[in-house]
């Protein structure tokens, strides 16, 4: 059941939207380790028997460890499996070719015609010579003629060369939505694009000897950009033009990936989504596009709700007072011992009070 319900795709556009926004696979653990730490109680530790949050020692890093196991089985299982085709793809492969070459058969060799210098004829010759008295041929011509038929026609076993076919360009927006470069975006003819819903990545392809970001020029305007790479004949342009809308140019960032592409950061001024990065080009149908917004573009109070609404679920998991109970009870303590109350001197008992969740404003 952990391991199931691990597989479930429904946080599956959130976790994409994290990934997308720090970049890489460390970061984004970086990201959710450092939530567990900052929100949840899973680095701390129960050291006293009154502690009533954490776990004991050892016990967070058994939990890691183990999400971690069970996914690496599976992963390992994916490899057998994907190893286990390519040997029978291989195999059948050379079985195909082995019957291919049994069906071959090596053209006759041209038969070779001694020709005897004293002048006297065998009896085969005369025999051949009469045959094609029709059309009488010198023995000469004719082995030269042949010659020449077996060297122009190719032997049947040769198959002419196939010409392979290049990668065709995504166009629908279902095959951009499968890649995250082009996720919520495009593939264009030199770079693509994605979106979330305060931010643009480009990737503009560069060559394989870019290796430095001098090798760069990358001009970032309000409302154009231009991306310039430095080849030995001179600059050459790779993305130019005016931007569909206006951004922000102050967290508009761009960094090299040597020999691979110009990885360009643009900050939306306004929180909608784009139909195109440049004015002029092929537009995405915005309908079809995921228009949910990720945790990495939620403001400070939405966050703080979401924050208290997923701690209160990990609370109610462990049957331990929830962050509305937990306000109710603090005021409550104050009167628990307050002159003249009827509980003075007892122990706090929170189990006397039932509050509901609409009971207390945040």
């Amino acid at each position: 059941m952990e391991r199931a319900g691990a597989m479930t795709d429904m946080y599956d556009q959130a976790l994409l939207g994290i990934l997308q926004h720090v970049g890489d696979v460390q970061g984004f653990l970086n990201i959710l380790f450092g939530f567990l730490y900052r929100k949840t109680d899973f680095y701390r530790l129960l050291r006293q028997p009154e502690d009533r949050l954490g776990f004991p020692p050892g016990v967070a890093r058994s939990m890691a460890l183990r999400a971690f196991k069970n996914f690496d089985h599976l992963a390992r299982q994916d490899d057998e499996r994907r190893q286990q085709e390519l040997e029978e793809k291989l195999k059948k492969r050379e079985e195909d070719m082995a019957a291919a070459g049994e069906r071959m058969k090596v053209p006759a060799v041209v038969e070779e015609v001694e020709l005897s210098s004293s002048g006297e004829h065998d009896s085969t010759l005369d025999g051949a010579k009469a045959v094609g008295s029709q059309d009488p041929m010198p023995i000469e011509e004719k082995v030269e003629t042949e010659a020449t038929v077996a060297a122009v026609e190719p032997p049947l076993a040769v198959a002419a060369p196939i010409e392979a076919k290049p990668a065709e360009v995504p166009r629908k927006q279902e095959q951009f939505q499968a890649d995250p470069d082009s996720y919520n975006g495009a593939v264009r003819e030199n770079y693509t694009w994605s979106q979330d819903y305060s931010d643009l990545e480009i990737k503009v392809m560069v060559p394989k000897h870019i290796l430095k970001g001098r090798q760069v020029s990358v001009d970032i305007g309000s409302s154009s950009i231009r991306v310039t790479v430095l080849e030995e004949s001179g600059p050459r342009v790779l993305m130019e033009g005016t931007l569909l809308h206006k951004i922000n140019t102050e967290n508009s960032v761009w960094s090299l990936e040597p020999g691979k592409c110009v990885l360009i950061n643009l900050s939306k001024v306004g929180e909608y989504w784009w139909s195109a990065i440049l004015d002029g080009e092929e537009q995405i149908d915005i309908g079809k596009i995921n228009k949910e917004r990720s945790m990495a573009t939620v403001d400070e109070e939405e966050h703080a709700v979401l924050d208290r609404l997923s701690f209160d679920y990990h609370q109610k998991l462990q049957g331990k007072p929830q962050s509305h109970e937990m306000k109710v009870h603090e005021m409550l303590k104050k009167g628990w011992d307050a002159e003249g109350s009827p509980f003075r001197g007892q122990k706090f008992d929170p189990s006397m009070f039932n509050i509901s969740p609409g009971a207390v404003h945040f």
